[in-house]
């Protein structure tokens, strides 16, 4: 069974940082990409940032420079570092991977950016 588990959300001022963590389990996670999406009020979801086997990572244009995606394969668990966070980040955080037979998502996050 595949689970993802995301973790890290909160409210944070304009200019402020957070950092999600998204547990995995259920997938070989070494050898599995893995993204992270938001999806705010009344908008679609979106990929915010995507990060690969070998590392190599792609992030959407609005976060590029303030957001920073990485993993830790020993510990089955990929980050999204968010950095000088904007009132326009606001939105629910899910995790996401697309293996054989999936994709999964995980339950979401909520970060809310405001003063």
């Amino acid at each position: 069974q595949v689970r993802l588990v995301e973790s890290g959300g909160g409210l944070v001022q304009p200019g402020g940082s957070l950092r999600l963590s998204c547990a995995a389990s259920g997938i070989l996670f070494r050898i599995t990409a893995m993204g992270w999406y938001r999806q705010a009020p009344g908008k679609q979801r979106e990929l915010v940032a995507g990060i690969r086997t070998d590392a190599s990572t792609n992030y959407r244009d609005s976060v590029k420079g303030r957001f920073t995606i990485s993993r830790d394969n020993a510990k089955n668990t990929v980050y999204l570092q968010m950095n000088s966070l904007k009132p326009e980040d606001t939105a629910v955080y899910y995790c996401h991977t697309n293996p054989p037979l999936g994709p999964y998502w995980g339950q979401g996050t909520q970060v809310t950016v405001s003063s």
